[in-house]
């Protein structure tokens, strides 16, 4: 299991959006959760149950929080992100038991799972191309924290659009409800990708791979 990540101070504006969405991403990959699930006699199926589960959850946390409307619906746009995250962070972790690597799991492949469908450039140096197969890194905490930077910046340059959706209280619910069951569906199809291959996310040689 990986050691916790400290969540140390980052460049960028002190107490800007960007800054407390890195230590968030910092602390969100810092610790890799319990998981009760075991390895699965089907692990594909068990995986997409564990998916189709928390894509609901994530929905559901999101509209809920996205239902006060106006200024005070600005207020939830973090806490938001951040029950979405959990929720996600939980699901890789849950998704990896099911497919019998859970103990070798690491911040690197949290890292990656939970932001490679929407933070492509800023992930690529966690995930190496080798043939077919995918190797995931044992990223350094210094790099680890420099990818949370630039993820962070990213995810703060969105957020406007989040808070013209708190105008609309109902019709706003529901789309931020939709998005974040379609954003949590993608982070388990990267998991299920990385952890359905037939290596184990060890440590040294050991990698999960992506099948080609």
């Amino acid at each position: 299991m990986a050691e916790h990540v400290p969540a140390r101070r980052v460049d960028g504006e002190p107490g800007g959006p960007g800054e407390r969405l890195t230590r968030a991403i910092l602390d969100l990959v810092g610790r890799i959760p319990a998981t009760d699930e075991h390895k699965a006699k089907g692990p594909h199926d068990r995986a997409r149950a564990i998916a189709a589960a928390a894509a609901n959850r994530a929905a559901l946390a999101a509209g809920t929080l996205a239902l006060p409307p106006g200024p005070l619906g600005w207020l939830t746009i973090l806490p938001e992100l951040a029950a979405i995250w959990q929720i996600q962070r939980q699901m890789v972790a849950d998704i990896a038991g099911a497919y019998g690597v859970s103990a070798d799991l690491t911040r690197s492949h949290m890292l990656y799972c939970l932001f490679r469908h929407a933070a492509a450039q800023a992930v690529r140096d966690v995930g190496v191309q080798v043939g077919a197969r995918l190797l995931i890194q044992d990223v350094p905490l210094r790099a680890i924290e420099k990818i949370a930077a630039k993820i962070g910046l990213g995810v703060s340059k969105r957020l406007a659009g989040r808070g013209i959706a708190r105008w609309l209280p109902v019709v706003g619910a529901l789309g931020v409800g939709a998005y974040a069951y379609y954003d949590t569906a993608q982070v388990a199809r990267t998991a299920i990708a990385l952890f359905s291959g037939d290596d184990a996310p060890a440590k040294k040689s050991r990698r999960p791979r992506l099948r080609g």
